[in-house]
């Protein structure tokens, strides 16, 4: 069964917060899965085995965090974080990838990391960035919902059926658990693109990002 949410993992804390994101919006209902990017394969077969049991001890520490051992794991070759993910969520038809935010980043705020930025620009599927230190708050749930760039409409459904699925309200974005961010007017259909203007907002926001690509809102 495809997964819905595949959530970039590789074993550090600020990937622990992609987790506790992933887990929320998933529910009772959304499948998950766990992704971690290789870049090259090693030459020395006895390396190369020594790289890929690396990547899946990786990924079952995440299975075991989220407390699914049966959530399907995929260790991606590719030169590119943001391209291997992108190519699973096609293959996978996924709806949305999940990334912490930047080891820099003060706590309570998402910003995306380096592995996040070409899918920001040019990715065609929903991006979500984990506020930092949301892995630190066992109680932590989905009641506030904000929405920025609602001239796109893909925005505005999202919020709605996300506020409707968790019983949660809309709410300004400095106050927001998830802000939900449209795509800037005249962006292609079905890719990412966000304003300057936005991005200064989320700058100074607190809470987890969906970026969504343009009319595409994201029915998890």
């Amino acid at each position: 069964m495809s997964a819905e949410i595949i959530i970039s993992y590789d074993g550090t804390p600020n990937d622990d917060d992609a987790l506790a994101l992933g887990k929320l919006l998933a529910g009772e209902g959304a499948r998950l899965a766990l992704a971690y990017v290789r870049h090259a394969r090693e030459l020395d077969p006895a390396r190369e085995a020594l790289a890929q049991h690396d990547a899946e001890q990786r990924l079952e520490h995440g299975a075991d965090w989220l407390g699914l051992p049966e959530v399907p794991r995929y260790v991606v070759l590719s030169a590119s974080t943001g391209a291997g993910l992108e190519e699973l969520a096609e293959t996978e038809q996924a709806s949305l990838i999940v990334f912490g935010s930047d080891y820099r980043t003060p706590p309570g705020h998402a910003e995306p990391p380096a592995s996040a930025q070409r899918l920001l620009e040019i990715g065609t599927v929903a991006i979500g960035v984990a506020a930092a230190g949301l892995r630190a708050q066992p109680d932590a749930s989905i009641t506030r919902i904000s929405v920025l760039a609602a001239e796109d409409p893909a925005a505005t459904e999202t919020a709605d059926a996300l506020a409707s699925r968790f019983a949660a309200s809309v709410v300004a974005p400095s106050d927001a658990d998830v802000i939900v961010v449209g795509s800037q007017p005249g962006a292609p259909a079905g890719r990412v693109a966000l304003s300057g203007s936005v991005r200064s907002v989320l700058d100074a926001s607190r809470g987890s990002v969906l970026v969504l690509a343009s009319g595409r809102p994201l029915l998890l």
